[in-house]
């Protein structure tokens, strides 16, 4: 069967999606056999990627049909932005003083500029913001530069908060903060493109990647899909490196002040302040549930006792 007749003749409903998601629950038994304690994870994140990517077609469509730039734009910036929180939010351990903006910014920075020069000149898409080409280069670019950030910005903070002796110690000499902290940032920056370049050493000989998938079964040729996910991979590389190198750059402004001195108060080790606050809300909805389910059972025993005292009145005077 070739590309356009599976195109053509397959449609894919919720049962195929329910037969798939049967692997998570796989996992997840192998997860509770083995006492591995990520079940739960496994099948959160599974239920996460049905809701998001149902929702996520959805808007697409609209924004398909429509064929507005303004919407593409808006579309671009939501994905950045959602790639910051989850970095921010989800995936940091650690986060310093205006995390959020400073990796926004990085995102923007390196997603957007290496999407239109390689959309508009790399794979000659013209308009660049075609709707159907643009879309998804944003969003592979998001998915692969938020990774090299949180490994590159976990790492730092690793070195600087909990590590931190080196760095002082090159500082005590004189050193400037970013000549003290200039192995830790090559580490950093070197652990970050590793999965990069990790999958681009074994990409087509070992592994065929989605967007190659994509364009075979939407009815391009494998020579066309291949060039096109050799582009693919190139502006991956460059813009998780751009992204890599400013946040980093960010993070080392804000742990090592202008005084050349490392302050690890300005460094955040606690949960994010949303998951704070959302676990202060459950346990206030935990205390009010058990006070409520205290007080109907209170009420529940003063009725049977009342009950009961009304019973022995009786008896004593039926017998009187």
């Amino acid at each position: 069967m070739d590309a356009s007749t599976f195109q053509d003749t397959t449609t894919l409903n919720w049962a195929n999606v329910g037969l798939g998601l049967t692997f998570i629950f796989f996992d997840a038994i192998i997860s509770t056999v083995l006492h591995l304690g990520v079940g739960g994870a496994l099948l959160t994140s599974a239920f996460r990627c049905i809701l998001q990517l149902f929702i996520m077609g959805l808007i697409l469509q609209r924004v398909f049909e429509t064929d507005n730039p303004w919407a593409v734009g808006a579309i671009a910036f939501v994905l950045n932005f959602l790639g910051t929180f989850e970095a921010v939010a989800n995936k940091s351990k650690k986060r310093y003083n205006n995390m959020f903006t400073s990796v926004l910014v990085s995102m923007l920075g390196s997603t957007i500029p290496v999407s239109i020069i390689g959309a508009r000149y790399a794979m000659v898409v013209n308009p660049f913001w075609t709707p159907s080409q643009y879309i998804p280069v944003v969003g592979m670019l998001c998915g692969t530069t938020v990774s090299g950030i949180v490994v590159a910005v976990n790492y730092l903070l690793k070195e600087l908060h909990d590590n931190r002796d080196k760095v002082e110690t090159y500082l005590a000499f004189g050193a400037s903060r970013f000549e003290a902290c200039l192995p830790i940032t090559r580490d950093a920056l070197r652990l970050a493109l590793t999965p990069v370049i990790n999958q681009m050493s074994i990409i087509g000989m070992i592994s065929t990647p989605g967007m190659m998938t994509g364009a075979i079964l939407g009815g391009s040729s494998v020579e066309q899909a291949a060039k096109l996910q050799m582009i693919i991979m190139f502006m991956i590389s460059a813009s998780t490196a751009l992204a890599a190198i400013a946040t980093t750059i960010a993070t080392l402004f804000v742990v090592v002040d202008s005084e050349h001195r490392v302050r690890p108060d300005r460094v955040d080790v606690k949960e994010h302040v949303i998951w704070r606050g959302r676990n202060r809300v459950f346990a206030q909805i935990v205390r009010e549930v058990k006070a409520l389910v205290g007080t109907c059972w209170w009420r529940k025993q003063d009725q049977s006792a009342d009950d009961h005292g009304e019973q022995l009145e009786l008896i004593r005077s039926e017998r009187n």
